[in-house]
């Protein structure tokens, strides 16, 4: 079938989840782009769980935090890291200090529904901040949020590379057939997320994004995640795609993506890639979810940018930065503890 039309929002990011759930870890590490795209072992995954809280949020507003711990009692066993699970059982917990990647891996549906850059940031830093308030994991989050929005506006893939490296400080100039023998388990933000909108960015179509992304080994659901998030404003999603994932989701799932995809869904760009020719804010209305803001000063955060290589930093946390050790800050290790 043909690209089915880009009112799809936020499938993107579960299809890849989905897609990578098998390989994730050790245990099914693959380093080829031929592989069967989805297979009777595919899942959605804590991924996915945390993607959805955030796409209710956007809708209905309220308490991001209380809505996250409700879509984690509804599915407890999608592989969530043990503080992350700590903290979803218990109110009273505030943020952990986490540079992990999953507060980007849950942001895709902000670059839907924000209405400028200004909001993109302010969003996703929102966001973000409930468990993972370290400052790479907010500088993750904001800017696979702003490449996200940037592709919604018609972006082309090289200018969103380089406003990205301008903004945020990541290094993209690598490609994936350059890091894929290098590259291992990394759960860190600054470790995973650059590397995710490159398989993107340098992809052809949305399922070529997604096997570069799993075809990395590792902690191949959050990047195929990650990577089909920024895949599909760039490039829609076929047909076959989106049909052939909704075996493995729920109802209330469906259900949610079926909601957003009304109210969100509809491209600023349906016919020019050209940027800024429609604002979102006139082609999808005013959310009725977390107010917006007036002004980039009151949310911008303060970070060096420092560039960020291709490889990360491998086996722990940000260079020259502190945070909760790496053996408790992450989101998951290799068996999804």
């Amino acid at each position: 079938g043909g690209l089915s039309q880009r009112r799809r929002a936020v499938l993107g990011g579960i299809v890849g989840d989905a897609v990578g759930s098998r390989f994730e870890g050790r245990r099914g590490r693959i380093e080829t782009r031929d592989f069967a795209f989805f297979h009777p072992r595919c899942r959605f995954t804590d991924d996915t769980v945390c993607t959805c809280a955030v796409a209710q949020w956007l809708l209905d507003g309220g308490d991001l935090a209380a809505i996250l711990r409700a879509w984690v009692r509804r599915y407890p066993d999608r592989g969530y890291g043990g503080l992350f699970r700590r903290w979803a059982a218990n109110p009273s917990m505030g943020p952990y200090g986490s540079w992990g990647n999953g507060a980007p891996m849950r942001v895709g549906p902000v670059g839907w529904a924000a209405r400028d850059e200004a909001e993109v940031l302010e969003l996703a830093r929102a966001s973000a901040v409930i468990t993972h308030d370290h400052p790479e994991a907010v500088r993750a989050a904001q800017a696979l949020a702003f490449a996200v929005f940037r592709a919604r506006h018609g972006a082309e893939p090289a200018r969103i590379r380089r406003e990205v490296e301008e903004r945020f400080g990541y290094d993209l100039s690598f490609t994936v057939e350059e890091i894929r023998p290098h590259d291992r388990f990394d759960v860190s933000a600054r470790g995973s997320t650059p590397q995710a909108m490159v398989c993107a960015l340098e992809a052809v179509d949305f399922e070529d994004a997604v096997r570069n992304a799993v075809s990395l080994g590792g902690d191949s659901d959050t990047l195929a995640c990650m990577a089909g998030s920024l895949a599909e404003p760039l490039f829609g999603i076929p047909a076959w795609i989106e049909e052939g994932v909704r075996p493995f989701l729920t109802e209330e799932i469906l259900e949610l993506m079926a909601r957003f995809r009304a109210r969100f869904g509809r491209p600023p760009h349906s016919v020019s890639r050209r940027p800024g020719s429609v604002t979102l804010s006139q082609e999808v209305g005013t959310p009725s979810g977390p107010e917006p803001v007036s002004s980039m000063k009151a949310f911008v955060i303060a970070l060096p940018l420092h560039r960020v290589s291709a490889g990360g930093n491998r086996g722990g946390g940000p260079q020259g930065v502190s945070g909760v050790a790496p053996e408790v800050c992450v989101d998951r290790g290799p068996e999804g503890a």
